[in-house]
C-alpha cells in the first residue's frame, strides 16, 4: 500500500517526516463515501509556511463541516523528499489519508506570492496531473486558485482551471454545490467549468481570449460566450461576526512560521498607502465585535492549548475596540500563562502603551514601518505619519524597557532621491540619540533597518509604475549601507533579483506563463529560498521563450494602458487610482477613510455591502 511504503520506507530517510505525516491535533480524518466530494488544499511551499496561513484554517474547517466533502491538506515537499518520490514513483499525496493528489475532485492552490509558481507547477507534476489545463482528462481534478496573487491571474491562466476572487468563505460552498449538481446530471468537464464560470466571483481564462497590441501591450480581454460576465467581482463577506470562523485549529507537531493562535479581528484597511495591494484589494474595512472576538479566544485556547494569541489583521492597531479587547484578553487569559501578541505596531505612542501592557506577559521586540526616510516620500506614498510621530513612539518604547527596534523602509518608490535614502540612515541616528537621553547611553540597544525594494502591484495608483533597474537598486542599498554607521544600527535588504522577478510576474499577461514553464522545465522550484533560487536559469528561460522581462518590470504605462488584470473588478475604481497617483505626484496625502468617505467606489460596489461607519 502507498500509505505504508511512505511510512515505512521514505520517510525514514527525509528531513522533518513530520511536514508529511499529518495526524496533528484538530485535523479531521473522515471516511470518503461514494458520491461526496474529495477537496485538497495544496499550499505550493514547505509544511511550515502553510500551516501558518490562517486562509487554509479557514476553509480547511469549513469544508470540512459540510456530510458531503472530505478536505484534506498537501504542501510542497522539499527537494530530499521530491527526490526520492520521483526515483520510487512515488505520486503527491494528502496528509490525512494519503491519498495520491490526482485522485481528488479539486486541488485548491493558494497563491501568496509570485516566487511560488514554480512550485505549483512541480506538484501538479509530481501528482501527475497535465501542468497545463487544456490537456487534464474527465477524470483530472479540477485545479483552482485563490488568494491576493489572483487579482491579475493572467501568468497562471495556462495552468489553472478556474480562478477565486476575493473571500472563499463566501463562495466555496457555492462551488462545491455546483459541482455535485454538475456531476448528478453527467455533464462534462467542459461543461462544468461554463456553469462555474457563472458564480459571481469565478473566473474560468479558458471562457475568455485575451489579444494584444502592435507594441505588445494588450488590447483587450474578451469571453468567449455572450452569456459570460465582461467583468469578474471578488467576493466579499459582509458582515464579518457572523461569517465562519473555526473554532478549531490544527496544532502541528513541529515549529511553523507563526506557531500560535490566530485571531483574525476585522479585513481591510483605510489607510490607504499607494503602494499596497492588500490595502486596495480587501476594502472595505469590516470588523468583528470585541465580545465575538473574545468568545471565539476561549474556544481556540480550550481546543488547541496554545499559549499564545496573535490579534491579526493588515493593520490590527486600527481596530476601534482594541483596548476593550487586549484588557479582556489579559483579564481571561493572564493568570493561564496566555499572552497576546500584535503582529506589527502603529506608529503612535499611545499604542506603545497599549503593547506595553500585552507585553507584561510576554516581551519581545517591538516593529515600525515608517516605510520612507523623508515627510516629502511619506507624503508621496500616503504614509500619513511623520518624524515625530516616530519618536514619540521610539521614546515610549524605549521608557516601557524595550532594547530592541525593528524599522522597515522600502526603497526604488516613484519620485525617490538620494536626499529620501540619506534621510533612512538619518532616521536611525535619531532613534540612537532617543535611546540615550532615556536610558544615558546605548547599551544593549539592536536597531534593525530592513529595506525591501518597490514592487509596482495591480490594483494599486502604483500600478503604472516603472521598477527601478535592479543596477539602480543595487547602488541604493550600498548608499544607505554607506550612511549608517556604529554598532547599534543595522541594515538588511533583499534580493533586488527577487524583486526583478516579482514584479515580471505580478505585472504579467499569458505570454508570462511561457517563462514559468520553461524555468520550471530546467529546474527552478522554491525560487524564494536563499539555497534554491537560481537567477541565471531564470534569464536563460526568458531568453528562451523570447520574452523580455524588462517590458514587464521597468517599463512605465501610459495612463490609458489595458492592463491584464483590468477585467477583474476589485471594487476601486481605475478613476480612483488614478486620482491618488496624481496627488501622489502632487506631494498630496489622502485622509484614512474612517474620517469620511473618499469615493474609492467600494462604497457602491455591492447592494448590502457597508464601509466602515456606515449605519
Amino acid at each position: 500500500m502507498l500509505k505504508d511504503r511512505i511510512l515505512n520506507e521514505i520517510l525514514p530517510c527525509v528531513e522533518k517526516p513530520a511536514r508529511y505525516i499529518g495526524n496533528e491535533l484538530n485535523s479531521v480524518h473522515k471516511q470518503y463515501m461514494d458520491g461526496m466530494v474529495r477537496f485538497v488544499f495544496a499550499f505550493p511551499d514547505i509544511y511550515e509556511i502553510g500551516m501558518s496561513h490562517l486562509g487554509i484554517k479557514i476553509l480547511y474547517h469549513l469544508l470540512n463541516e459540510r456530510e458531503d466533502t472530505v478536505c484534506e491538506r498537501v504542501f510542497a515537499p522539499w527537494v530530499d523528499m521530491e527526490k526520492i518520490m520521483r526515483k520510487e514513483g512515488i505520486p503527491l499525496f494528502s496528509l490525512e489519508s494519503m491519498t495520491p493528489v490526482r485522485d481528488f475532485d479539486f486541488v485548491g492552490f493558494t497563491l501568496q506570492y509570485e516566487m511560488s509558481y514554480t512550485n505549483i507547477l512541480n506538484m501538479l507534476d509530481l501528482a501527475g496531473i497535465p501542468i497545463n489545463a487544456a490537456e487534464r482528462s474527465e477524470s483530472s481534478p479540477l485545479v483552482i486558485a485563490g488568494g491576493p496573487c489572483a487579482y491579475n491571474p493572467e501568468p497562471l491562466a495556462q495552468f489553472v482551471d478556474f480562478f477565486v476572487m476575493g473571500e472563499g468563505e463566501e463562495v466555496i460552498n457555492e462551488i462545491i454545490d455546483t459541482y455535485k449538481d454538475c456531476k448528478d446530471k453527467g455533464l462534462s468537464r467542459k461543461e462544468i467549468l461554463h456553469c462555474m464560470a457563472h458564480i459571481d466571483g469565478v473566473y474560468v481564462p479558458s471562457l475568455y481570449i485575451m489579444t494584444y497590441n502592435e507594441d505588445g501591450t494588450v488590447k483587450n480581454v474578451k469571453p468567449v460566450d455572450v452569456d459570460l460576465p465582461l467583468k469578474i467581482k471578488k467576493r466579499v463577506i459582509k458582515d464579518m461576526n457572523n461569517s465562519y470562523y473555526p473554532e478549531k485549529m490544527i496544532v502541528p507537531y513541529l515549529q511553523t512560521v507563526h506557531d500560535r493562535i490566530m485571531l483574525e479581528i476585522f479585513r481591510g484597511c483605510t489607510r490607504g498607502c499607494r503602494f499596497c495591494q492588500a490595502g486596495m484589494i480587501y476594502r472595505p474595512v469590516r470588523e468583528r465585535s470585541w465580545e465575538n472576538l473574545l468568545e471565539l479566544a476561549r474556544k481556540l485556547v480550550s481546543s488547541t492549548g496554545y499559549d499564545e494569541i496573535s490579534l491579526v489583521s493588515l493593520s490590527s492597531c486600527d481596530y476601534t475596540f482594541l483596548e476593550e479587547l487586549i484588557y479582556s484578553l489579559i483579564d481571561e487569559f493572564k493568570g493561564k500563562g496566555v499572552g497576546i501578541s500584535l503582529p506589527s505596531l502603529r506608529i503612535d505612542a499611545a499604542y506603545v502603551d497599549i503593547f506595553n501592557k500585552i507585553e507584561e506577559v510576554r516581551k519581545s521586540g517591538i516593529t515600525f514601518a515608517p516605510e520612507a526616510g523623508s515627510q516629502r516620500l511619506r507624503d508621496v506614498i500616503n504614509k500619513n505619519v511623520t518624524e515625530e510621530d516616530l519618536m514619540n513612539a521610539v521614546f515610549s518604547a524605549f521608557k516601557f524597557g524595550w532594547r530592541t527596534i525593528k524599522l522597515y523602509f522600502m526603497i526604488g518608490l516613484p519620485t525617490e532621491t538620494d536626499e529620501d535614502l540619506d534621510g533612512i540612515a538619518e532616521l536611525g541616528e535619531r532613534v540612537l540619540q532617543v535611546y540615550k537621553e532615556v536610558n544615558g547611553n546605548l547599551k544593549g540597544l539592536t536597531v534593525t533597518m530592513s529595506a525591501s525594494s518597490f514592487v509596482p502591484k495591480p490594483h494599486t495608483p502604483f500600478q503604472w509604475e516603472a521598477q527601478d533597474s535592479m543596477e539602480e537598486l543595487y547602488r541604493k542599498q550600498l548608499l544607505i549601507k554607506s550612511k549608517i554607521r556604529g554598532h547599534a544600527l543595522r541594515f538588511t535588504y533583499h534580493d533586488v533579483r527577487l524583486s526583478f522577478l516579482e514584479a515580471v510576474i505580478s505585472r504579467g499577461d499569458r505570454r508570462v506563463s511561457m517563462v514559468i514553464k520553461k524555468a520550471w522545465e530546467k529546474g527552478c522550484r522554491f525560487d524564494s529560498w536563499n539555497e534554491c533560487f537560481n537567477f541565471e536559469t531564470w534569464m536563460d528561460a526568458f531568453k528562451e521563450t523570447g520574452i523580455d522581462p524588462a517590458f514587464y518590470a521597468n517599463r512605465k504605462r501610459e495612463e490609458n494602458e489595458v492592463f491584464p488584470w483590468d477585467h477583474i473588478d476589485v471594487g476601486v475604481t481605475k478613476e480612483f487610482l488614478k486620482r491618488e497617483r496624481r496627488r501622489a505626484y502632487e506631494g498630496k496625502s489622502t485622509f484614512d477613510c474612517r474620517k469620511f468617505c473618499i469615493k474609492c467606489g467600494i462604497q457602491d460596489f455591492e447592494e448590502g455591502l457597508k464601509c466602515y461607519g456606515q449605519n
